[in-house]
């Protein structure tokens, strides 16, 4: 019988915040959940709240919610990871008409 080669790993716990796809982040402007959301998972555009551009299907970003909601659609928002990172050195861009 041949052997097996691979090791075999523990199953991994799930992330803090409970949602096990979402991990939770304590900030200046309050607790959040987010989650990563890669390009391939993505067809909609949204748009940024950090820097008011597009966010195009097939890019990288993450979405947003206060931690004392549940994700509702109103509620969460879709940022560039970097303008995410930033958002404490500066505050939302005003919204383009």
């Amino acid at each position: 019988m041949p052997r097996r080669n691979r090791p075999r790993r523990p199953a991994e716990p799930p992330p803090p915040g409970g949602h096990g796809w979402a991990r939770s982040e304590s900030a200046p402007d309050g607790e959040w959940l987010v989650r990563n959301v890669s390009g391939a998972g993505t067809t909609k555009t949204y748009r940024c709240p950090g820097c008011d551009h597009e966010i195009r299907p097939g890019t990288p970003h993450v979405v947003a919610w206060p931690a004392a909601e549940y994700g509702s659609a109103e509620d969460r928002r879709h940022w560039h990871r970097h303008c995410w990172t930033s958002r404490g050195r500066r505050g939302p861009t005003p919204r383009r008409r």
